[in-house]
């Protein structure tokens, strides 16, 4: 498994267990970041992930939900959403990674981690988000500046 794949694996991690404790993400990650001294330093990309999807949380759950109208947030598998969150941050804020590795690297933990339906789901969102949401510039777009306190729990 490639450094990025692991990277993007963790980050997904993160997302999941927040999601599913109704905790805050970026106390987890913290907690993440805390523990890597006792087991496998969690990967710079995974910290990066994490930390975008939570600097536009509101912005990309929106192009998510717009994207899926007839699937709500909450009626996704907790995994989709995860996955659909770190990829569109990559696929709109992050420019160094194509947009159809971004998708490919998300069909591909959605196949190993998901049922057996997420992957033509994911893929779906992800292409109709590739095609019809605005890029923005990193340098350009406003960011939600979210300290501990406020960033989200997960759905």
């Amino acid at each position: 498994m490639a450094a990025r794949t692991k990277a993007r694996k963790r980050a997904l991690d993160i997302l999941f267990e927040a999601d599913q404790r109704g905790a805050n993400v970026t106390e987890v990650l913290e907690a993440r970041l805390a523990d890597s001294g006792r087991e496998t330093p969690l990967p710079p990309y995974s910290e990066e992930l994490v930390r975008g999807v939570v600097s536009r949380w509101i912005e990309i759950s929106a192009l998510v939900q717009e994207a899926s109208p007839e699937w709500e947030l909450t009626r996704m598998p907790a995994v989709d959403r995860a996955l659909l969150r770190l990829a569109t941050w990559e696929i709109l804020f992050n420019p160094s990674v194509p947009t159809a590795v971004a998708i490919d690297e998300a069909l591909e933990l959605a196949t190993d981690l998901s049922t057996d339906d997420s992957p033509r789901f994911i893929n779906g969102v992800l292409g109709r988000i590739a095609r019809e949401a605005p890029a923005f510039p990193s340098d350009v777009a406003p960011e939600v500046d979210l300290d501990a306190e406020a960033a989200p729990s997960a759905d």
